[in-house]
């Protein structure tokens, strides 16, 4: 496992970072490590080390009014839960790109409303046209998320969550079919 879930201080779930972040939150007094998990992080002397976090809590409450949800791959990604967006497939993020429906090459911008997940294959398949002269179609035409309840819902659409983060996550569950 490489990343790490970040709780607000209400225990609220915030984002996903790598494990390098959550060590350097750590070491500056920023959050508190509630889980880790198995795999042990050596400093460059290999005089330090400790299990890599799974989960950590900030210690100041961040609000989310935040009025709209910044554009990045991962973002990208739970948008579209993890799926390609022409085949349906979820391989992973490790085989998951992202492809411009009007390609750049035809003056199509790199923005929520022309990006969509894709696998590898499709994204090799769809090449440089549009989504009609590949003979593909979208399944949901991209759009730009609505920030409120959106990282809960990026949180559990991810394909393979990790174990460590389950008893964090649970009652989200329960707040997504309120919202």
């Amino acid at each position: 496992m490489n990343d790490t879930l970040v709780l607000n201080a209400s225990y609220e779930p915030l984002r996903i970072c790598s494990w390098e972040r959550a060590i350097c939150m750590w070491l500056d007094d920023k959050v508190e490590i509630l889980a880790t998990c198995s795999e042990r992080v050596y400093d460059a002397l290999k005089d330090w080390c400790g299990k890599m976090p799974a989960v950590v809590r900030l210690l100041k409450y961040i609000s989310l009014e935040v009025k709209t949800v910044k554009f990045s791959r991962i973002n990208v990604f739970g948008r579209d839960h993890f799926s390609c967006q022409y085949c349906g497939a979820q391989p992973g993020t490790a085989s998951l790109t992202y492809d411009h429906v009007t390609p750049k090459s035809r003056g199509g911008a790199t923005k929520w409303e022309n990006i969509v997940t894709c696998c590898i294959e499709c994204n090799w398949k769809k090449a440089d046209r549009t989504p009609e002269e590949a003979g593909m179609t979208l399944k949901v035409k991209p759009y730009a998320p609505d920030s409120k309840p959106f990282m809960r819902r990026l949180v559990v659409s991810m394909p393979h969550t990790p174990d460590e983060w389950r008893s964090f996550l649970y009652w989200t569950q329960g707040l997504d079919s309120d919202v």
